[in-house]
Parts: C-alpha cells; structure tokens; sequence
C-alpha cells in the first residue's frame, strides 16, 4: 500500500517509537500513584516527555504543557474551560469540527460566534480578524494550517493582534506541530493544541494542550490525581489540574522517543521533503484536463497536502480507485472541515485528500500521478 493519508495519521512511525512502546507496556506502572520502580520509572518518562514539549514549543515551564489524549481533547478543554455566556469569540470557516462544534455548544449557552470567511481559495484576510474584535471579545482561535487545503496560516501577526487588543490567542496545530516551528511566547499564544499521532510521529491516543503561565482554565474532567486525595475539589496546579484519570503512559512513552527522533532528524528537514514531494505531486498533475485542485499553492509556505477533484467524480469513488486498482491511500469526503467545503463549493462532491510524509518516495508519488492521469482520462 501507498499511505497519502498522513493528514489523519502519520502510519509509519519511527522504529524507536514503536520498540519504546513495547518497552512500556511491559515495564511501565502508573506515574503518581506509588513510590515503587514501576511507578516512579512511568512518572520520570512522562515528565521528561513534558520537558522535551516545553523545549520544543518555547513555553516558560514543563509544567503548563498537559497531556490529552488528542487535539480534540485539547480544544474540548480550551474552549468550555474558558469561554463564558456573554464572552464573543472569533474563528474562522477553516476550522475543524474540533474547534466549531465545541464553540457551537458554547453558543447556545450564550457566547457569540463570528466566523471569519475565507476566499475561494481557502486563505484568510488577517485583517478581518481584526475588524471583528469588539470590547466583548475574549478569545481568537484558529488553525495553524487547514487540514483540507494544507493552506498556513502564520501565528506570528494574529498573536501580536491579539496581545495588542488584550484577547486570548488559541491555537489548533494538530497539522503543523512537529512540521512548522512554533514558538508560544514569541507568537503570543496563549493555549497551543496539539495531537502525538501526526507530525509529531507518536502514537495515537497521545496529545497535549500548552496554556500560558497566570491563565487559569477549567478542566474538562475531574477525578483522581494522585494527589490532594481528601481535598473535594480537583487540584488547580497545572498540569495536574488538566490531568485527571492514568494518563496514557505507554502511549507517552512512545512521543518521548518520537521527540527524541524529531531533535535528531530536525523539524526543517522532515518539513523540506514532505514539501519537496508535494510540490512534485502537484505539479504532476495540475494541468491534467479535469482535475480541479484546492487551495493557495502561490505561497511556498504549506502543509503537505494537495485536494482535488476529477470532474464530477464523487470523491469516495476516486479514493476507492486509488485504492482498489493503484494500491493507494487516501482521504475523500469531508474531512470534517464543512465551512471550508462550502467556501470551495464541494458540499456535495467531497474532495479527494493527498497528504504526503517524509517517509514517502518518489516513487510513490510518480504512482500517484499517473493513477490521477489514467483515472482522468476515464473521466
């Protein structure tokens, strides 16, 4: 099989990630919850994979980064542990349904909801951002990079806006973390979310949720802790505050030797190839008669994704094609993104996701490009 789906997972991990979860599950305890090998063996592992997080985003202390089990976690947690019936929020019709059906349940208990438009290309004018902060307004979130398009969106001016106008930055960067440099305190993001299983190359199940030094969020859930057990209420210190349950300790274990790989290797390495065998996908196939492609590829600047759609084709019966006849992985449908497929007209279509890792070859690619010229010219 040709994975081109790596938007959703990243499937080939590095070897030492794997080799590190069966280490785990075969010696790990449960961190915090006893002074034994096992346990104290998990707490060090899980800790030093904070520190590793801390380092890698430019937070101010490993103890704001909080473990969750993915970026949807993350975002549950930023949104309702912030947000409160009066409150006025910004987004954008490039988000996920990770970030627009919290804030939907957010609105209907009284917070309002501007949702920035983007062109048919699927890009954002910063200034409209701008132009809808209001004296109400407590929160901007967005996306660092559209997981339908694969359009960036840089950090750095929307947080100096933010800061400007005294409103709460929060990122989603379940496409861009272990791909693009991000750096919180320079950017002047106030709660980063993340996820393991995608450019950060760890396992599933495994995420985080950054969140600035003095700013308080309500946790999603409480329960046990490992500490304070007579205290009726969940402790309030991060990261044990956004930490209640057994955290996925063996799932930890598995981002600590990803991160190990991605300082090894380098964030703009891995970003260049899976670049490089974009811009060759790309150019393969967009002049072919009937495709249509999505997104802005002006700028140089993207996540490693091409869309795109053959004719009228629906898109679940190209990515079955692919599959079926070329032995190639895709995304079609939605991809959970709905406003961005309305402001690319693909309601009803779909469209058809590539999306490439540094794992990937040439090879692969030239596969793809031609199964897009066959399966055109069927068209």
């Amino acid at each position: 099989m040709i994975y081109l789906d790596n938007a959703a997972t990243t499937m080939h991990k590095p070897q030492e990630v794997i080799d590190a979860v069966v280490q785990a599950m075969s010696s790990m305890g449960n961190a915090g919850r006893g002074a034994n090998e096992a346990s104290l063996s998990a707490a060090r592992v899980i800790y030093d994979t904070r520190d590793q997080l801390c380092r890698f985003f430019g937070a101010e202390n490993p103890k704001q980064i909080a473990f969750t089990a993915n970026s949807t976690e993350s975002l549950n947690i930023a949104i309702k542990g912030l947000l409160n019936p009066g409150d006025h929020v910004i987004t954008t019709m490039l988000e996920h349904n990770s970030v627009l059906r919290p804030l939907y349940e957010m609105q209907e208990k009284g917070v309002k909801l501007t949702i920035v438009k983007s062109n048919p290309k699927g890009t954002l004018d910063i200034r409209d951002i701008e132009d809808a902060i209001t004296p109400e307004t407590k929160m901007i979130i967005c996306t660092n990079g559209s997981n339908l398009t694969g359009n960036y969106i840089p950090l750095q001016p929307i947080g100096d806006m933010a800061k400007e106008h005294g409103v709460l930055f929060v990122v989603d960067a379940s496409q861009t973390a272990g791909i693009f440099p991000i750096d919180v305190q320079k950017m002047h993001i106030d709660v980063l979310c993340f996820t393991g299983h995608k450019g950060l190359l760890g396992p599933q199940g495994t995420g985080g949720i950054y969140v600035r030094e003095g700013l308080e969020v309500r946790p999603l859930k409480v329960g046990g802790s490992g500490v304070q057990t007579y205290n009726k209420k969940h402790p309030v210190q991060m990261p044990t505050a956004l930490e209640a349950g057994t955290l996925n300790g063996h799932g930890i274990a598995g981002l600590h030797a990803a991160m190990d790989y991605l300082e090894r290797t380098g964030v703009d390495a891995i970003r260049a190839r899976e670049q490089e065998l974009m811009w060759r996908f790309y150019y393969g196939v967009k002049d072919v008669p009937g495709v249509t492609i999505y997104g802005d590829f002006d700028t140089k600047e993207r996540c490693a994704i091409v869309t795109l759609n053959i004719g009228d084709y629906d898109s679940a019966e190209v990515s079955d094609e692919l599959l079926t006849e070329y032995g190639i992985s895709t995304r079609p449908g939605g991809h959970c993104a709905p406003l961005m497929h309305e402001a690319l007209g693909t309601v009803e279509q779909g469209a058809v996701r590539f999306s490439f890792s540094h794992y990937n070859t040439d090879e692969e690619v030239d596969t793809a490009i031609r199964a897009i010229h066959e399966l055109a010219e069927d068209e």
